[in-house]
This record gives structure tokens, sequence and C-alpha cells, in this order.
């Protein structure tokens, strides 16, 4: 099927409550203008070189995740028009987004990445240092980032049951940070392979990549 097809096809598959980012890391603009011609709006990708020269040319009201692991050297290059970064697994790259922010007379919407599987290779931060973060006077004092919610990425395994209790494990913690975070609007959890185990489990937005697009464009 074409990109426009496999768009129309996922939507309808999707609850209305659930928001798709189109992971369009690797392919060219001519894949992306497919994909909004055909309606798509909101685009994720994990290099901020390759999404900033995407956004030079593409049409303006695109809204740009940053869903690959964050440099902090970098923020500066996206600060002026990305909506949502995805994986805040530091406090100081907190710091260096609203320091950006502030810059651009901007405030930038964030979710902070717990880290759910148990691969070694995954990014994220532990529900202690989530906590100490939220509850800290120098977070209180960042005025130009919003942090909205919570990121998570399972574990690249078969087995359904353990990646079912992972976003489990995610919901459950957003659950309980939500009384005293009014904020939270988002969890951001799922993948082409498993965003439908990530919506049973009560994610709101999915980064859905390869089903839209097809394989990835490494050999660039």
């Amino acid at each position: 099927m074409s990109i426009s097809q496999n768009l129309v096809y996922i939507k309808k598959t999707l609850p209305k409550e659930v928001t798709l980012v189109a992971v369009s890391k690797t392919k060219p603009v001519s894949d992306l203008q497919e994909a909004y011609d055909a309606g798509q709006r909101i685009f994720g990708e994990n290099k901020i070189q390759e999404m900033v020269e995407k956004y030079d040319v593409l049409p303006k009201d695109i809204s740009w995740h940053m869903i690959g692991h964050l440099q902090s050297n970098k923020v500066k290059y996206m600060a002026h028009f990305v909506d949502l970064i995805h994986g805040v697994d530091k406090f100081s790259t907190l710091k260096e987004i609203n320091k950006q922010a502030k810059k651009n007379d901007r405030i930038i919407n964030c979710l902070l990445q717990l880290k759910i599987a148990e691969e070694d290779s995954k990014f994220g931060l532990s529900k202690e240092e989530i906590l100490n973060i939220l509850n800290s006077d120098d977070y209180s004092s960042l005025q130009n980032i919003n942090v909205v919610g919570l990121m998570g990425m399972a574990s690249f395994v078969e087995d359904e049951s353990q990646i079912k209790q992972e976003f489990s494990s995610l919901k459950t913690f957003y659950e309980e940070l939500k009384p005293t975070q009014p904020q939270f609007n988002t969890i951001s959890m799922g993948m082409s392979g498993d965003y439908e185990l990530a919506i049973e489990q009560g994610s709101n937005m999915v980064r859905v990549g390869s089903a839209i697009f097809g394989n990835r464009n490494y050999n660039k």
C-alpha cells in the first residue's frame, strides 16, 4: 500500500483520543509531503539536524516532535520550532531546553522518559528520579518548559505479556503522578510493532514509522 493508504488504515484503527505521530526519520521530504497531503500534521524525528532540514522546506503548520535520545548541546538548533520533546531523561537536559526556549520566547512541551524496558540499551529515568525532579525547587523555577506527561519504550521481545506489563507500569505511574501534575495529558508509548498493545494499556500517543513509510533508509 502507499503511504497515504497506510495512514488511512492506521487512523481507522486508532481510538479518537489517541494522537498519531508519524515517525519520518531517514525518510525523504517527498514521503513526508505525501503523508502531509493525506492529512498528517504531526511528524517525529530522532535526529535534530534531519528535523531542521525538513522543517526548513516543509509546510509550517507541521507539528514537529523530537523522539530520539537528546544531546543537550543540540537543543538550540530546534528550540525555535519543536512542539514536543519526548525523551527527556536528565534534569540537565530539561534545564537546557528551558534556557533555549527562553531565548526564543517560547514554552516548549516535554515528556519525561520512564525506563520501563529490561534492556540496558534503552534510556530513561527511574520512578524515583522522576519524583525527585518534579518535587525539586530547581524544577519549579523552569518557566519556559511544560512537562505534559511521560514517554516509554517497551522491551524488544516477542513476549506480549512482558510488553503489556511494561506499558501498564508506565500508565500506573502516570496515574499516580497526575493528581499533583494537573498539566499532564500525554502518555507516549507504542510503535509500529506494539502500538495496539500500548493503546490497550492506556497510551494516548503512538509513534508509528515503518507501518506508514515502510522500512527505514539507513543506507543514505
